[in-house]
């Protein structure tokens, strides 16, 4: 895996943290609300560098992709929510999505 493709990577993990973090103490004056922003912020930073080789809609795409992903299954495994059929077939269909603008995406554009 090339560094854009790493920071991108990481961008999506932080937007699942901050995702999850929003959802738990939103944009409130403590420190989980602050915890929130400062991952909002590397979750930005890293897409940004990633960007800086990697094509827009390939970066925007997989960034969303991984937090969509993400954050539904956070929300299946520790909040309960429904784990239907449907639902994980969805998010199978976001992941190939994510596998194949991976693999027909030039680096450095």
């Amino acid at each position: 895996m090339t560094m854009p493709w790493a920071w991108l990577l990481m961008a999506g993990v932080f937007e699942v943290v901050w995702a999850v973090g929003l959802k738990r103490y939103g944009f409130t004056l403590s420190v989980g609300g602050a915890f929130t922003v400062v991952m909002m912020l590397m979750s930005f930073l890293l897409l940004q560098q990633a960007m800086k080789s990697l094509p827009l809609g390939t970066s925007y795409a997989v960034w969303t992709g991984i937090g969509a992903v993400g954050t539904a299954s956070w929300g299946i495994t520790a909040l309960g929510e429904p784990r239907t059929p449907t639902r994980i077939a969805c998010l199978l269909l976001i992941i190939i999505g994510i596998v194949g603008l991976k693999l027909v995406t030039p680096q450095n554009s």
